[in-house]
């Protein structure tokens, strides 16, 4: 299963944990590939295996079975640290709670993904900055995530997922810990920036009210994969 088309490719990935009577399934033979711009969203019910999915999907952790394959290089194949290059350039992620460096201001903590990536010129201030001031946080660019609302600091973490332009987002429950109107806001500017990018979104969620972002919505339920419209999803 291999399509240039494709930057995330999932063929009948399995995470089994456990054997025999303790064997669970957290995730069960599922299939399925994303293209450059397109926005999914994986849905269902707690305890279905969405987090344990997104994390095999980044390369954060090893199938029991199956190949994941990121930008036409298969996961199972990287040494350590080639995977960890792959996650750096490769890969942005998004965290509910955030993950920001708790001493960094928002701009040191977008410019340390950049830094960490070997860029060490003038022009990770400037991008950083201009980053920043896309997602809303002009003014403020030297506050620590301690001074920042919610909303502020997942615009952070989204703008440090794009720090290295990478063409895969994942995001696991992004607006967990937001309000409403600050959830609807962030997943709007990262939708908006993706396709002006061009980027592949892969979004965890148990968020109804942002499926209007999604190309296609993907069911999870006992580890199992399906494809649902939105309408299914609400009666469900």
């Amino acid at each position: 299963m291999s399509d240039g088309d494709n930057i995330l490719e999932l063929d009948s990935v399995s995470k089994i944990y456990g054997k025999g009577h303790t064997e669970i399934r957290a995730v069960d033979d599922v299939s399925f590939a994303i293209g450059n711009g397109e926005i999914v969203l994986i849905m269902g019910p707690s305890g279905s295996g969405k987090t344990t999915l997104l994390s095999l999907a980044g390369g954060l952790l090893t199938p029991s079975s199956g190949e994941v394959i990121v930008a036409g290089s298969a996961l199972g194949s990287l040494s350590r640290a080639a995977l960890s290059r792959l996650r750096l350039h490769q890969i942005g992620f998004v965290f509910q709670a955030f993950n920001l460096m708790a001493g960094l201001t928002a701009q040191e903590n977008v410019a340390l993904v950049m830094n960490l990536a070997g860029r060490k010129d003038r022009t990770v201030e400037r991008d950083s900055r201009r980053l920043l001031e896309r997602l809303g946080l002009g003014e403020r660019l030297d506050h620590v995530p301690a001074d920042l609302s919610g909303g502020e600091k997942q615009r952070v973490a989204v703008a440090r997922a794009l720090a290295n332009d990478p063409p895969l987002i994942l995001a696991d429950e992004p607006t967990g810990n937001l309000d409403s109107k600050s959830g609807r806001e962030v997943m709007a500017l990262m939708s908006e920036l993706a396709r002006e990018r061009n980027k592949a979104v892969v979004i965890v969620t148990h968020d109804s009210r942002i499926m209007g972002i999604a190309d296609r919505v993907l069911w999870l339920e006992d580890g199992r994969l399906s494809e649902r419209e939105p309408e299914d999803y609400r009666a469900a």
